[in-house]
């Protein structure tokens, strides 16, 4: 059995669909509330879905599970209440971790990009103590999976009890299909897809950065399949413990992104560059580019999808569609 939180998000709801074509015994905490959720999983429906409240009680039963993917977070940028955030990013992750650490079984999570800041420290995703003590988060989300990280190096440096496998994964720029309930943290290519529809020009921001152009601002944006390809190599290689970076090592400019969109439309790419909104200035990654070195040496070799190939993907497949839901 594998317990995914977060099982109705964005990424949680892609990796049911895959868990779903293995046949695999999936059980999903998450919350579907008033905002059609739902329809995340209307294609492969779960056999069992706990509410977050309900998950302490759940995990007392002990039931027979054997891997948790913990996805579930708090996960808006702009976040700011802080007790809401540690006690739903910081405190049930290490609930978890402790629980799993405890009856043996594997624990895998999602981490974030947003944990390098503003990328001054590098993109090194070395999980030792010193290496994650020099990163500086913008925002409090990005600083609460940064806390997470460094709670476990610190775990694991002690050598206190700790799951049969542990692995945490950074995820950076992600966009596909089932996001379409993130609010205003839904991918800029969604974004600038309904641009497009609307018959509107793709607005971009202006820079904030000296050096920097409009439009060049840059992000390693990763398709959702290379994401559930990152995911379950490691529910297939228990052996494969650590921190690792998931991005697909390339960083591509908003303005190549708006070009790819453009192409998947057939219509000419005319950009309109708008001020940066108050609440972004400061908080914002003006570049972000992994480094996959660690996570190939563990042994995932996965092609990654240009971002190209993974816009016009998104667009044909999807949000062109009737039903633009996997």
């Amino acid at each position: 059995m594998i317990l995914v939180t977060g099982g109705a998000g964005f990424i949680g709801s892609n990796l049911h669909a895959e868990l779903n074509q293995r046949m695999a015994d999936v059980v999903i905490v998450d919350e579907l509330g008033h905002f059609g959720k739902w329809r995340n999983l209307h294609k492969h429906p779960p056999s069992e879905i706990i509410h977050p409240s309900d998950l302490t009680d759940y995990l007392a039963t002990h039931p027979p599970i054997e891997v948790v993917v913990h996805l579930g977070a708090v996960s808006e940028t702009t976040a700011t209440d802080g007790d809401l955030v540690w006690r739903t990013n910081v405190t049930l992750s290490q609930e978890l971790w402790h629980w799993c650490a405890d009856r043996g079984v594997r624990f895998i999570y999602a981490s974030s990009a947003s944990t390098y800041g503003d990328g001054s420290a590098g993109f090194d995703d070395t999980p030792t103590i010193e290496a994650l003590e020099r990163l500086r988060p913008l925002n409090l989300y990005g600083w609460s999976k940064h806390a997470f990280d460094l709670w476990v190096a610190r775990e694991v440096a002690a050598g206190r009890n700790r799951p049969p496998q542990w692995a945490g994964l950074k995820f950076f720029n992600v966009y596909g299909p089932n996001e379409y309930h993130k609010g205003p943290m839904v991918s800029v290519v969604k974004v600038k897809h309904d641009q497009i529809r609307a018959g509107d020009s793709i607005t971009l921001f202006r820079s904030d950065q000296i050096g920097i152009a409009d439009g060049e601002q840059a992000r390693d944006f990763i398709w959702i399949d290379d994401v559930i390809a990152g995911l379950t190599f490691l529910l297939d290689h228990p052996a494969v413990n650590g921190l690792f970076n998931l991005g697909t090592g390339t960083a591509r400019s908003y303005a190549d992104l708006a070009r790819a969109v453009c192409a998947a439309h057939g219509v000419a790419t005319e950009i309109v560059f708008v001020p940066m909104p108050d609440r972004l200035i400061g908080q914002y990654q003006s570049f972000t580019q992994a480094s996959v070195d660690r996570f190939r040496a563990a042994g995932f070799d996965a092609t990654f999808t240009s971002l190209e190939d993974g816009v016009a993907r998104y667009v044909t497949n999807f949000l062109n569609q009737p039903d633009p839901y996997r």
